[in-house]
């Protein structure tokens, strides 16, 4: 009897033991199974360091004022105190403008620098003259027919595009335009995708404060980096009493 009664009792021990690995094996497939859907969840949701900060949209904004676009008489663009204030002849020397080199005046009004730009290039160049306003490009229009340059090229642009081709412009100006620009930054970056490589950009404007037809140039290399330019180098010699600035850039 005693003999089997220690069976017995062998008997729920093993019992006993079974249970206890069944019940550690039930709790490692639990585990397992809980890691398994924590790892998943890891690998398809994208880390906080890895999540953008801004939005395309947000390093696009501007937070400051702008300037009314000019939509008054063209005349006042024709002053023959002009060539020698701006010096337009240094300014395209500096930007590299040359015979067949293909230009855009961004901002280009009556034409005053697209004209002077259209001789300097010749007959194997081509100056984009873009703007915003109709009426303009339409006197840019009759002016290229008067003065015989037919290179010169007008183009309806918008506030954040100038409607370039891609990858063609040699040199672009925006002449006392920059300050009234609604969207900057869209608007270089669009005009940095029709550059060539080892283009220049240039940007002539007056100090001020966005709203008044000018703005601190401080702004305009910070908004221009924003847009994937860098500074190259910046002049003064666009008017004698230093209130204007010529920053010059390079596509990054």
């Amino acid at each position: 009897m005693r003999r089997k009664y220690k069976l017995n009792a062998g008997e729920r021990v093993d019992s006993r033991v079974r249970n206890v690995v069944l019940l550690l094996a039930l709790v490692a497939l639990g585990c397992a199974a809980n890691l398994s859907r924590h790892s998943a969840k890891s690998a398809t949701a994208p880390s906080a360091a890895a999540t953008p900060q801004h939005s395309p949209q947000q390093s696009e904004t501007i937070n400051r004022p702008t300037s009314e676009p000019y939509n008054g008489d063209l005349s006042i663009f024709e002053d023959p105190k002009r060539d020698e204030r701006l010096q337009p002849n240094r300014v395209m020397d500096t930007l590299g403008v040359k015979e067949g080199s293909t230009v855009a005046d961004i901002g280009a009004g009556s034409g005053w620098f697209t004209v002077r730009a259209a001789r300097r290039v010749g007959k194997s160049g081509i100056v984009y003259a873009v703007d915003i306003n109709r009426d303009y490009l339409k006197y840019i229009d009759d002016r290229a027919q008067r003065e015989a340059l037919p290179n010169i090229k007008t183009v309806l642009g918008k506030e954040d595009d100038p409607l370039l081709p891609a990858k063609r412009i040699d040199a672009v100006l925006l002449l006392k335009t920059y300050h009234e620009v609604a969207q900057p930054i869209r608007l270089l970056k669009r005009t940095r995708e029709a550059m060539r490589s080892g283009s220049l950009l240039g940007i002539i404007d007056r100090n001020g404060k966005g709203d008044d037809h000018g703005l601190n140039k401080e702004v305009v290399i910070e908004e221009a980096g924003r847009a994937g330019f860098v500074l190259v180098n910046s002049y003064d010699f666009v008017k004698p009493d230093n209130v204007d600035y010529f920053l010059v850039f390079r596509p990054q």
